[in-house]
């Protein structure tokens, strides 16, 4: 399961401790899961944001990236509250539990291959921990790519695409959306009404 003191990846490793270094009040460790404990809907990221989770501890939170994730799942019923601002603001989310691919802040927000295979047992134990039915949804290729491997599944075997659904052999459904990255939004290659409606079919 998690390792919060985990150093399995050098080169992540020696940048959290700059980064705490450098800014001692920032979280600069492996970022846990946050959400429900009994989940229907396991949503899995890419990485922790340096001033978003790499600050906060928790998830897309305090950052970007977040700001239409979490504004979503308020906006069905997932969610406490709109916004997610820093760890100990008394969000709480409804059938939903967050996590990443990698859990470390990688330099540049790019995970070299091998630090997410390192990191994916931890994904692994994640998704074999959940006892209820429950989709997975990948937050882009890399989020998709490392859900295959966590399911023993050759890469090929499903095409990541948005809003794309394949059924896992556990049963379970893994539906795909673009990243909620400023980029994909003020590009608009992900509107809100594109992510709303994935979001709103994996939940169900």
């Amino acid at each position: 399961m998690f390792n919060p003191d985990c150093r399995d990846c050098p080169r992540l490793a020696t940048f959290l401790d700059e980064i705490k270094t450098d800014k001692p009040d920032y979280f600069a460790a492996p970022v846990p899961a946050f959400g429900d404990d009994q989940p229907k809907l396991l949503i899995i990221g890419l990485a922790p944001g340096m001033h978003g989770a790499n600050r906060t501890g928790r998830p897309f939170t305090g950052d970007y990236a977040g700001l239409l994730l979490y504004q979503t799942l308020f906006d069905l019923g997932l969610s406490s509250a709109p916004t997610s601002e820093h760890g100990d603001d008394g969000l709480s989310l409804h059938g939903v539990r967050i996590t990443n691919a990698v859990k470390c802040l990688p330099p540049q927000n790019k995970p070299e291959t091998s630090e997410i295979k390192n990191c994916n047992p931890y994904l692994k134990a994640e998704i074999d921990a959940l006892n209820t039915p429950c989709n997975l949804m990948a937050l882009g290729k890399i989020a998709h790519d490392a859900i295959l491997r966590a399911y023993g599944l050759k890469l090929s075997t499903f095409k990541f695409a948005h809003a794309a659904e394949h059924l896992l052999p556990d049963g379970r459904t893994l539906f795909d959306s673009y990243h909620c990255s400023r980029y994909n939004t003020q590009t608009r290659r992900l509107t809100a009404e594109m992510f709303q409606d994935v979001l709103k079919q994996a939940s169900q």
